[in-house]
């Protein structure tokens, strides 16, 4: 039994019954990094498997996890895709967010392996993120490194400053 799941947390594949919930946790938790409700329907409808939300034992969402395939610079913030990419070796995870009072329950680094792990079964060689709010050490302790890539610069200005592009080698794992 996981940490979270100890405190009655647990992951559990997001529906579009959670899009309102997951849209005002974004607002709470990240309000420097707007995104439009249409951006959280658009990748729970392009990739369901790779939406995710965490709850306490009355069923309210307490966080939750956006994530798919895709291939070349990250998306920018607030954008739309369009499309999942029809081939790519790169699995994206496009936010990890839990509300701040289950920060330290665990419940970030029990999901963290079941993405890159359903990545990796499914073929994708690398992950890849944008980390911000000073993530950056949380996503290192999965194996994820910095990638300094000056291409990059201009995406990485619509998240504003000390954000870092990072990658995890999935072959290596």
């Amino acid at each position: 039994m996981t940490a979270a799941a100890a405190r009655g947390l647990l992951w559990r594949p997001m529906t579009a019954t959670d899009l309102a919930a997951v849209a005002e946790i974004s607002r709470l938790v990240h309000p420097a990094y707007p995104e439009e409700d249409a951006v959280f329907l658009e990748r729970l409808t392009l990739h369901p498997q790779g939406c995710r939300v965490l709850v306490a034992e009355d069923g309210t969402p307490q966080g939750y996890v956006l994530s798919h395939p895709w291939e070349g610079p990250p998306p920018k913030l607030n954008t739309l895709l369009g499309a999942i990419p029809a081939t790519s070796h790169r699995y994206y995870i496009h936010d990890l967010t839990i509300l701040p009072r289950w920060r330290g329950s665990g419940a970030a680094s029990a999901v963290v392996p079941q993405l890159l792990d359903a990545a990796r079964r499914n073929g994708f060689t690398t992950a890849a993120l944008v980390a911000v709010n000073g993530s950056d050490g949380f996503w290192a302790r999965h194996g994820f490194q910095i990638a300094d890539d000056p291409a990059l610069a201009a995406v990485l200005r619509s998240y504003g400053a000390g954000v870092h592009y990072m990658t995890c080698d999935l072959t290596a794992r």
